[in-house]
Parts: C-alpha cells; structure tokens; sequence
C-alpha cells in the first residue's frame, strides 16, 4: 500500500470494492475514485463468486457493480446484489451499469441495492452518489430516478395512508436526497426530515431507505 492510500485509510476514508467484469473500466474507475480524499479501492472483482471472496476478505463500505458479470448472463450483478445484501446486511451496494429500464432499478433495489446510476453519469454525481450509500442514504442519478417515477404510470392506490408531506418526502428520496438536501428542499430541519422519513419506512413496513421508494412505487404513492 503506497502512503497516500496508507494516509486515506488512516483517516477512516471510505472503502470500496469495484465488481466489473472489464478489467480497464476497473482501471479507469480506481483511477478517477482515488483522486477524491476519502475514497480509496480495497479490492477488485470480476466475477461473482471473486466478488463474493474479496468482500469477505476486505469488509468494505461501498461495493460498486455492474450488473452483466459474463457473457452467459445480462444480470448476473442482481444475483450477486442479493448474496451480498444478505451475507453482509451493512454493506452499501451501488449499482453502476450501461442499462437502464424500469424493471431493472426497482429489481436492483428489491435484491438490495440502496443506489443505481448509469455508466455514463460525471465523476461528480457518481462520488456524490458513493458517498450518500457511504452514510446510509439512497442514491439514484437523475434518469435512474425518473424511470421509477415513470413505472408508476396508469397505477393508482389510496394515498391515505401517507400525509402529504410524506408524499413530498418520498418524491425527494426518491431523487436520492439526503436528509439535509430533503429539508433543504422542504425548508425544514434535517431532523424533522429524518423523523418524517421514520415515519414512513414504518408505515411502509421496510427497514432501507431504498425499499421505502420501491414499495411507494408498488403501491403508487408517488
């Protein structure tokens, strides 16, 4: 380990692992993450079960994949987003993949995803997106956020059960804000945004931030 990633590791930077099966799109990624103070690369994987050891071996906090691992399988990474999710409950999984539909980001955050965004998203969205998984929020680019919005077409349920400033709060989480950003947006505190949050995963009987957007989207509150 050379100094600079010692001296990153040392001031609780935040780990990750990178699952890609494309060994330069590896390089490249670890190359423009580690330009960022508090992101340093713990490992690589190109495979599922190589991804699988390499999470065990190194405990990191984010864990970037793709979703298509080989040439057999499109989606092999919601397979692996599955395993992981359940074997390691605290792990932050972020998608980062060339597809883009519907089905695929409320499946991806059904087998445990907190955040998904497109290969093609700025170095900015996508460190802002690590970080937000990092503490816990929900991330999703801009597009992988409104192809949830646009699944709910032509869906109706009662909405009676949320208020209606929980249907805000939701339209924001699923945007991926953070509690700050939600109060921010809101003009409350970040703590009411917080408790209002609370609020509705216990309504929504969910644990993740991110299952709370995938069920509201079930369920067409938003």
């Amino acid at each position: 380990m050379n100094q600079t990633i010692a001296a990153r590791t040392a001031t609780r930077a935040i780990r990750l692992i990178l699952v890609d099966d494309h060994a330069i799109l590896r390089e490249g990624l670890r190359s423009v993450l580690e330009r960022e103070d508090d992101l340093v690369v713990v490992g690589e994987a190109s495979s599922e079960p190589e991804a699988e050891a390499v999470v065990l071996a190194t405990h990191p906090d984010v864990v970037l994949l793709d979703l298509k691992l080989s040439a057999s399988s499109d989606f092999e990474g919601l397979s692996l987003c599955a395993k992981l999710s359940a074997a390691h409950p605290g792990i932050g999984l972020l998608v980062l993949t060339t597809f883009l539909n519907e089905d695929l980001v409320v499946r991806a955050v059904h087998a445990g995803a907190r955040g998904y965004v497109v290969k093609d998203v700025d170095t900015t969205e996508l460190v802002r997106a690590i970080r937000a998984i990092s503490g816990g929020e929900s991330a999703f680019d801009a597009r992988s956020a409104a192809a949830v919005v646009r699944s709910l077409t032509g869906r109706t349920a009662p909405r009676q059960q949320l208020t209606d400033r929980e249907i805000e709060v939701l339209r924001l989480l699923a945007a991926g804000l953070s509690n700050n950003k939600i109060g921010e947006e809101l003009f409350i505190s970040a703590t009411t945004a917080k408790f209002h949050v609370s609020n509705i995963m216990r309504k929504l009987e969910v644990s993740r931030r991110a299952e709370a957007v995938y069920a509201a989207s079930k369920r067409g509150l938003i």
